[in-house]
């Protein structure tokens, strides 16, 4: 499995690279608890599930720069009490010494996150990540309604797995983020893989709220059609909310080259307009990013700031 060369698709497309809202940076010590978890999932999805890019963190970033991605996220998340705010202090740090990252924040219902999603905010957090499966708490816990409405009111998107794959948690599921936004309808939420593999009712979420999108983490792939196939009679839908769907990886942690991904979503046959809002547009829209142009001002090529990054403005 090669896959087409990820800056030859965006230049054929015209775009000045790409940009992935699902990308995982994290402190050592918890990214290496997130690969022994992939190590032993292989019995829990019937699927072995190698990370095609277990590398040390320079080298990732540098990957992601070779692939021609101007600007992506460090996806960081908590799965106790007391995690979160400490998680927080990392990204601030990876983004500011990683300026194509956008500086990514987490949270965690506990007494301290109004607290910690307020500093967040002011330091220019630019998108949230929340993980419903692996934190194991309900998004309507009444110690983040101040938190929700506060990233609401700053239009910062979040980031949200909510769907029930791989494995189902108690708060996983359309309904406990369909309730979320009967409360909180002005959230940006950006549905991660797709809301798999309950696309069709994430769907409907879609088409109900103007701020959910949809990333597609994982989604089209041959992985992930072995364990939750994205019905075909859907496909029309995704055309139709062409505007609100985002490219997600999951790099590091996706047991098949990076290329894949987007060969899958090429494959889909929805039109070269449609792949150029999922791959950059839409993202770029979403996060107020330059359009049409590398942020560093150069056009095309694989031209970049002095640390080979694309100096994302701020």
């Amino acid at each position: 499995m090669t896959g087409t060369d990820p800056r030859a698709l965006a230049e054929r497309l015209g775009l000045p690279g790409l940009v992935d809202v699902h990308t995982h940076f994290m402190p050592k010590n918890v990214l290496d608890k997130v690969w022994a978890y992939f190590d032993a999932v292989g019995p829990l999805t019937g699927l072995e599930w190698p990370i095609t890019y277990r590398e040390e963190e320079e080298r990732r970033v540098a990957l992601l720069r070779e692939f021609g991605v101007l600007a992506f996220t460090s996806m960081l998340y908590p799965h106790k009490a007391g995690m979160a705010r400490w998680l927080n202090g990392w990204a601030a740090d990876f983004a500011a010494r990683t300026p194509d990252c956008l500086h990514t924040a987490t949270l965690y219902p506990e007494p301290e996150a109004a607290g910690y999603v307020r500093q967040a905010l002011d330091g220019g957090a630019r998108v949230f990540k929340v993980h419903l499966q692996v934190g194991g708490f309900d998004p309507n816990d009444e110690l983040l309604d101040v938190c929700w409405g506060a990233i609401a009111e700053a239009g910062v998107p979040v980031v949200v797995h909510c769907g029930s794959g791989p494995v189902a948690g108690k708060f996983t599921g359309p309904g406990p983020v369909g309730r979320l936004l009967a409360r909180h309808p002005g959230l940006r939420l950006i549905v991660a893989h797709m809301g798999m593999p309950e696309y069709s009712d994430f769907l409907d979420l879609a088409e109900r709220y103007e701020g959910v999108h949809l990333d597609t983490t994982m989604a089209f792939t041959d992985f992930s059609e072995r364990l939750a196939p994205f019905p075909v009679d859907e496909r029309p839908r995704l055309l139709a909310l062409g505007d609100r769907i985002l490219l997600g990886s999951d790099f590091p942690n996706i047991p098949y080259p990076y290329a894949h991904q987007l060969d899958a979503l090429e494959g889909l046959g929805l039109g070269d307009d449609w792949l150029r809002a999922v791959l950059h547009d839409n993202a770029a829209e979403l996060f107020s990013l330059p359009r049409g142009r590398r942020p560093d001002g150069a056009r095309g090529g694989r031209s970049g700031g002095p640390d080979g990054s694309q100096g994302i403005h701020r």
